[in-house]
């Protein structure tokens, strides 16, 4: 398993390091364009592909690999690109307050709070908890902590839920922007003292002997979503990719996500062997992929207070957020 998890580390690694995106509207040919960061968060939009079920709803995917979401944002807006399903950022929030024009219209991966066997965790030097210099994230202020993206990125995000119930803050830390892919090493070597990372990372990290999970994100946080294109939310073609993408969703509920079918979509998008994405800890979503407002207003909280936004108050997730998709969905579901 763990040649399995490395392979897998390594992978990743080179997720979105191929060319520009050449989507460009195929007007009137029902194919819809979608960036996103290959990653097991979001297995809904691969199984919902593998299974037919855009088909089903009369559309074609061309899905886009892009380094993260943000990457993504500029090409929403021009209308390269019609849909992004990818993790949350600062930048995100102040493109809309320059007058961007994007619609956040479902969720992706869930936190459930598993802290026996978690898919996202705070991974600290295993040499700092084994002299017992860390023993709860607050003892964690004034640390060098790795996160994807710095303080404006989703990890930033997350790490902040996870201190704050310890009580401190990302002010208390000092952040630094790694990638995932790099944070086993980063660890290793010493240049962090905790890194805040999902499967497979949180894997290779703890096969290695480098650190151990000292905390999770807590239950029913998320960082990760569904963004729609102004022109797009406008078009049929808008519920109906929806659609599919919630009918693959409720089909991952409980042991579901395990299934062979519902694992090789993964394994075939992240080109790595069936076992490997069987063999790491579970996501879990919402059956509707309801967008989650809460989080949203408290990502803007977050980085507000971290001067990762400069505009005053956050702005009203009713300004952004649209919840007919997840809602006619549900309907047509049930």
């Amino acid at each position: 398993m763990r040649r399995s998890v490395l392979l897998l580390v390594m992978l990743l690694a080179c997720v979105g390091c191929g060319g520009g995106i050449q989507a460009g509207g195929d007007e009137g040919g029902g194919t819809v364009d979608v960036a996103h960061v290959a990653s097991p968060l979001f297995t809904p939009l691969y199984v919902a592909e593998a299974k037919g079920y855009f088909e089903a709803e009369g559309i074609k995917v061309k899905l886009h690999p892009v380094g993260s979401g943000q990457d993504a944002v500029p090409l929403a807006s021009s209308g390269k690109i019609d849909v992004i399903v990818a993790g949350f950022a600062a930048g995100f929030f102040s493109a809309l307050d320059s007058g961007l024009d994007l619609r956040v219209v479902g969720s992706m991966s869930v936190s459930d709070g598993n802290s026996e066997d978690p898919p996202s965790a705070l991974e600290v030097a295993s040499k700092l908890v084994d002299r017992g210099d860390v023993r709860t994230p607050a003892d964690l202020k004034g640390r060098r902590i790795a996160v994807a993206g710095g303080p404006g990125g989703s990890g930033a995000y997350l790490l902040d839920l996870v201190l704050r119930e310890a009580g401190i803050s990302i002010k208390d830390v000092t952040l630094t922007n790694i990638t995932n892919a790099d944070m086993p090493a980063a660890l290793s070597s010493g240049s962090v003292d905790a890194a805040l990372t999902s499967a497979p990372f949180t894997e290779a990290i703890e096969k290695a002997g480098t650190g151990k999970a000292l905390a999770v994100p807590p239950a029913g946080s998320s960082s990760t979503g569904v963004i729609y294109s102004e022109k797009f939310a406008k078009t049929g073609q808008a519920q109906a990719f929806f659609n599919a993408l919630a009918r693959a969703a409720k089909e991952l509920q409980g042991d579901a996500r395990s299934a062979p079918e519902n694992i090789d979509p993964v394994a075939k998008v992240m080109k790595v062997e069936s076992s490997v994405i069987m063999n790491l800890p579970t996501f879990t979503w919402r059956p509707d992929l309801a967008p989650l407002p809460d989080q949203l207003e408290a990502m803007q909280r977050t980085w507000l207070d971290a001067k990762q936004l400069t505009y005053g108050d956050p702005i009203p997730t009713s300004e952004f957020t649209d919840t007919k998709f997840s809602e006619n969905a549900k309907k047509a579901s049930n």
